[in-house]
């Protein structure tokens, strides 16, 4: 049998394998150079760090690409079939390529290298991710520079083929040497699939990138390959994603300190051994004139606080939101419960957090099930009439399945549309078609005289960024790689002002309490801690006659989406029923300053929770981080060492994502209990 010389073997073995390693330190590259504006604050030592760790982390891919080729070695033909194995070995540097190229963008939209986002994107409707590619990426370029990279990489396995090819005899005695050599790599190629460490236990894991304070540093070390293998293997996972935390302490004892954090005096539980916070909450008085009936929540798709006056931009991006907070009560101190639409959407109007392994949850089984927020709290509460409108299809996201489920009766999407001014390509109408079908539908709601109440959502500050060709904005140009997401912002205000303008000069506007905020924000260079804290943070806005008289201006209160509803639901001063992971934030104690639990959209395992001015950060493997920190024109972040508080904040994190998690599997997230007690 034909075979080429165990030197000729181990050569061209050990040219794909540098080969493939080589094409991970240029990925790792890319991302550096792409995304140089947020490494620009990062210290050299930790940037030169990240690549060192980082090679640990391409171990693991590229050893693992090569244990087949060493299984081979001692096969009776060796690497004689060179075909299959350069066509492996491209197969496997085009994925790495493909990953190179994706990632960069990846990264600059959510902070994180790949993960379950793009497995979740794809398995929604890839055909509009291809779109959202085609239209919003220089796609065919990147396309071409793949094709290119793909074709040199082939030439490079082919010039390595030339080079080792010295036949061996095919004897016996000549193949005995193979299975040392066999066996020696195999053991290299272990230690490498391990990430080089020859500890005991646990190979090398997502917590070993952390090995500085800085983020990008840190994210800079893992391998995009790794964490997209990683978010396959977790997919439909639930268990270990969340397992850590439902183990986190005694049940009842993390039952009582969520009720601590949640519960207000007046509060009465209605069901305390089946249902972890169902209460009957009476405010304390009604705050709104007794003609305000109505409720419309607007949520604006990545609307970020970063860019709005009362963070202190000078870009003038939002001016028409940033004159609708002098009308109302804006809470500045306002965070998204993930990063993106989904949770955005679940846990405003579910009241719902987003907890580890349910990022998805109006997709998933855990969802099928009545939750007490928006629709439930105001159908008790009388409403017989409500209407969603949002500019894409109800497909998406399986929104019409779930808010159906959960009582909202009439859904107006792209589909209903009559002529609108613009269509994106991938989505589905612009944000004023959106808001104009929003002004015709809150008209007719209010012509049947009776109280309603509006879901609207905003779409256009979205990738692609499709902006319809005649502007009465004028495009950002001073912002670099920001200046097309800001337009779209810019637009997106405008078209939220276009919508008071115009409901101002209807007869139901002051009868209509109106609340604005983002789904979640969105990437900017600076990252204060190991979670983009100010990727979630938002603006909160509550507009109706006599509100700002009665509460004043702002609010400084920590708070999150989950805390929207039952404070809006309190202005009205009625008892209701209710089971919201939030509550009334204008209610709570002077001596309270509030809470926000998140975490990222995806598989990034990291979770956060702010209490006041502090900020408690938990990333897998290591202990969890205590920082101060501050909002505003120089938000800034500073790691403290404060045992104590450390300790409390992390305790009332793991009771709460505990509870939550108790609650969500055993289906009693509602008025209805579940199937065990608690």
């Amino acid at each position: 049998m034909k075979r080429y010389s165990l030197k000729s073997d181990l050569c061209f073995t050990g040219s794909a394998f540098f080969t493939l390693m080589i094409l991970s330190t240029l990925a790792r590259l890319l991302l550096f150079f792409w995304n140089k504006d947020v490494a620009a604050t990062s210290a050299t030592v930790d940037l030169t760090m990240g690549f060192l760790v980082g090679m640990r982390f391409d171990l693991i891919i590229s050893c693992a690409a090569i244990i087949p080729m060493a299984l081979a070695i001692v096969m009776p033909s060796g690497l004689y079939h060179r075909k299959v194995w350069k066509a492996w070995l491209t197969l496997v540097s085009a994925m790495m390529l493909l990953t190179a190229l994706v990632e960069p963008i990846f990264y600059d939209e959510f902070h994180n290298r790949l993960n379950s986002i793009a497995i979740q994107y794809l398995n929604e409707d890839p055909a509009t991710v291809l779109s959202m590619l085609i239209n919003g990426t220089p796609f065919f370029t990147l396309l071409f520079v793949w094709i290119t990279c793909i074709a040199m990489v082939f030439a490079a396995l082919q010039w390595f083929d030339r080079q080792f090819r010295t036949m061996d005899d095919s004897g016996f005695k000549a193949w005995l040497p193979r299975l040392p050599a066999f066996l020696a790599l195999i053991l290299l190629l272990c230690v490498g699939v391990r990430g080089g460490t020859l500890r005991s236990g646990a190979p090398l894991r997502w917590g070993d990138a952390v090995h500085s304070q800085d983020t990008f540093a840190n994210q800079l070390a893992l391998n995009g390959m790794y964490t997209f293998i990683k978010a396959v293997e977790g997919l439909g996972d639930k268990k270990s994603a969340n397992l850590v935390w439902l183990e986190a302490m005694d049940n009842h004892n993390a039952l009582d300190i969520t009720r601590q954090m949640v519960l207000e005096p007046e509060d009465k539980l209605l069901d305390p051994t089946q249902l972890a916070l169902y209460r009957e909450t009476t405010p304390k008085q009604r705050t709104l004139p007794e003609n305000v009936k109505n409720v419309v929540i607007i949520l604006m798709e990545s609307f970020s606080s970063r860019y709005t006056a009362s963070e202190g931009s000078t870009l003038n991006i939002t001016p028409y939101f940033d004159a609708l907070t002098k009308e109302g009560v804006l809470f500045n101190r306002a965070f998204s419960n993930g990063t993106h639409t989904h949770q955005g959407m679940f846990a405003t109007f579910s009241c719902f957090p987003n907890t580890p392994g349910n990022e998805y949850l109006m997709q998933s089984p855990e969802g099928d099930t009545h939750f007490s927020g928006y629709a439930p709290i105001f159908n008790d509460l009388g409403y017989k009439n409500n209407v969603y409108v949002y500019n894409g299809a109800f497909n998406w996201d399986n929104q019409q399945g779930f808010f159906g489920n959960q009582g909202i009766n009439r859904f107006i999407g792209r589909d209903q549309m009559d002529e609108p001014h613009h269509v994106d390509p991938t989505w589905g109408v612009s944000d004023e078609d959106m808001f104009d079908k929003s002004l015709e539908e809150l008209d007719r709601l209010a012509s049947k005289d009776e109280p309603f109440f509006a879901m609207l959502q905003s779409l256009s500050n979205h990738m692609p960024y499709s902006l319809p060709e005649k502007l009465y904005i004028e495009p950002v140009t001073d912002q670099g790689s920001k200046n097309e997401r800001l337009t779209v912002m810019r637009y997106s205000d405008w078209a939220l002002g276009q919508f008071f303008e115009s409901a101002k000069k209807t007869s139901w506007y002051n009868d209509t309490l109106f609340v604005l905020l983002g789904d979640h924000g969105f990437s900017v260079d600076d990252i204060l801690t190991p979670i983009d804290m100010l990727r979630h943070q938002i603006p909160v806005l509550m507009i109706a006659p006599g509100l700002q008289e009665a509460v004043g201006e702002t609010v400084s209160t920590v708070m999150s989406q989950v805390d929207v509803v039952p404070t809006a639901a309190s202005l009205f001063g009625k008892p209701y029923a209710q089971h919201c992971w939030g509550r009334d934030i204008l209610s709570v104690d002077k001596n309270d300053h509030g809470f926000a639990i998140f975490k990222p959209s995806g598989s990034s395992p990291v979770v956060a929770m702010v209490k006041g001015d502090k900020v408690l950060v938990k990333q897998p493997d290591i202990e969890p981080e205590l920082f101060n920190y501050r909002l505003g024109t120089n938000p800034t972040a500073t790691r403290i060492e404060s045992p104590e508080t450390e300790a409390m904040l992390f305790e009332e994190l793991s009771a709460y994502l505990q509870t939550a998690l108790r609650s969500l599997n055993n289906r009693s997230v509602g008025a209805k209990q579940g199937m065990e007690q608690l």
